[in-house]
């Protein structure tokens, strides 16, 4: 009877031990399902590179719970990938905030206060919904209050900024956060399954690209 019961455990145990590495794997991709196909693909910004797109908006609270997982991601993707995030604007704050990302990309010091922008919005409960309240917020970070308003209002940045709204028309994007793959495909959180599960659709798709070449 002991070794009846033990060897049923070891097959359960065996069982579950299978189960768990099922659950771990990829599921396999299925256009429609896990993401969607564009009907015409957009032209990426690094030709020659697999490029990735994350499209988001610092007042949206499933952006700010995808940070802990993409980060690390993002920094392990290999030579041939470029990934590039987009701030979608839907019109209102979300401009605001969105040509604000594009002002601290362009003063080259985004890297040292996104985080803590999206933990103002999204932990502190601050708006940051007009320029000025926002350049108040970034002074606060070590950014100068003036150069950020004047990069703000330059030509270059709103140029920047109607190019960020049509891409983001051409990937049809109707929600965030939202990732593009080389141009052609669109998918998120909830298509995929989850932030975990995102990025292993994002981490096929960047391999079926790379096979393709």
């Amino acid at each position: 009877m002991r070794n009846l019961i033990l060897s049923a455990v070891l097959a359960g145990t065996s069982l579950f031990g299978l189960t768990a590495q099922a659950a771990d794997a990829p599921v396999p991709l299925e256009a429609g399902k896990q993401y969607a196909e564009l009907n015409t693909a957009v032209p990426v910004s690094k030709p020659g590179k697999i490029e990735v797109v994350e499209l988001f908006w610092y007042g949206c609270p499933h952006c700010f719970h995808f940070e802990p997982t993409i980060n690390p991601w993002i920094e392990k993707l290999p030579a041939d990938v470029n990934f590039v995030r987009i701030p979608a604007m839907f019109g209102g704050v979300w401009d605001i905030h969105g040509q604000a990302f594009i002002t601290l990309e362009t003063m080259q010091v985004e890297h040292k206060v996104h985080k803590a922008v999206f933990e103002a919005i999204q932990t502190d409960g601050k708006k940051l919904a007009t320029p000025e309240e926002f350049a108040d917020f970034v002074a606060t970070q070590g950014i100068d209050r003036e150069a950020f308003l004047n990069t703000y209002n330059s030509f270059g940045v709103k140029g920047q900024v109607a190019n960020a709204k049509r891409l983001a028309m051409a990937y049809q994007i109707t929600g965030v956060p939202s990732m593009i793959v080389n141009g052609k495909y669109r998918f998120d959180i909830g298509s995929s399954g989850g932030p975990e599960q995102t990025l292993q659709v994002a981490d096929q798709l960047i391999a079926k690209e790379r096979a393709a070449k």
